[in-house]
């Protein structure tokens, strides 16, 4: 089901990134699939996360579908051509995967392969706008399809601690072109979420906040000072200084919860980066949306 349709009908849709595998191997993605599936209404399959090279997308989404779960196939500007992520684009088409996360993408530098040249080729909103022309039967240069796909496309949204105004005009334009639905980076501060929503304005496509649970004080330094836009308060910080090995766990959970609680009414959907703690997802899960949760 589509991400905007599953917010129509439910009010709110949940989602969760299940980091791709390196190699061939499955096992391990399904594992943590398992641990999220119950709680979600779709994973989300990254494409490259980090600029670190992995599985495709495009046959983890599709693996995904034949379990019978409902994928978002993310696809970067940066690390293809206009033909190749047109290609992709229906081929994802021809295996019904119908939900499209389009982003600009790491600079390979980030990443394992630092000597990687970035493509850019199109701009994330180029990468919108040929999306949508897939929908309605033609590719970028206006040639005519034999069957057009059916997509919801979706974008990212970087939340700075301040309001940049050209993000917020490349986000309306993306929209305009036939986003559907935007994906936000991690939110830790309900007042930036605030400022964000007041600046875009009546965006009338669902907003998704991203969440990564804070394993430790220094996880989260380290996100403020590597991750731009992404801004762990101060006071939050010093709530998991000093707490033992044994005890990071709840409190982790007790900060996600506390803080999802409070953006939930401002967002129409929560996006799970669990970085290893895939198990620990559905606590979250039922504990803000009601004990006892489960999306399927």
């Amino acid at each position: 089901m589509q991400i905007a349709e599953i917010v129509r009908q439910k009010g709110f849709v949940i989602t969760c990134e299940v980091d791709s595998p390196k190699g061939i191997g499955i096992e391990e993605f399904l594992d943590k699939v398992d641990y999220v599936k119950s709680y979600v209404d779709a994973i989300v399959a990254g494409d490259n996360q980090r600029a670190v090279m992995r599985a495709a997308p495009l046959a983890v989404c599709h693996l995904l579908k034949q379990k019978g779960l409902e994928p978002v196939m993310e696809l970067s500007a940066r690390y293809r051509n206009r033909l190749a992520l047109q290609s992709d684009l229906l081929g994802a088409g021809i295996l019904g995967i119908e939900n499209i996360l389009l982003l600009d993408g790491y600079d390979p530098s980030f990443g394992d392969h630092a000597e990687a040249k970035s493509v850019l080729d199109l701009t994330c909103c180029d990468l919108v706008k040929a999306a949508s022309a897939l929908t309605k039967g033609a590719d970028l240069t206006g040639h005519t399809l034999n069957e057009a796909p059916r997509f919801c496309l979706g974008v990212f949204a970087s939340i700075a601690p301040g309001v940049d105004e050209k993000q917020v005009s490349d986000l309306k334009e993306k929209i305009a072109a036939g986003a559907s639905f935007v994906q936000t980076q991690p939110i830790y501060d309900a007042d930036a979420l605030a400022r964000f929503l007041q600046a875009t304005g009546k965006l009338n496509v669902p907003v998704i906040v991203g969440h990564m649970m804070l394993k430790s004080a220094s996880m989260a330094r380290f996100m403020n000072s590597n991750l731009p836009g992404v801004k762990v308060p101060e006071p939050l910080i010093h709530e998991l200084e000093g707490v033992t090995r044994e005890h990071i766990v709840e409190k982790s959970i007790q900060l996600s919860v506390d803080l999802l609680k409070q953006l939930k009414p401002m967002c129409q959907g929560f996006h799970f980066i669990p970085a290893g703690w895939e198990r620990y997802v559905g606590n979250v899960v039922s504990e803000v949306m009601g004990k006892g949760t489960s999306k399927r």
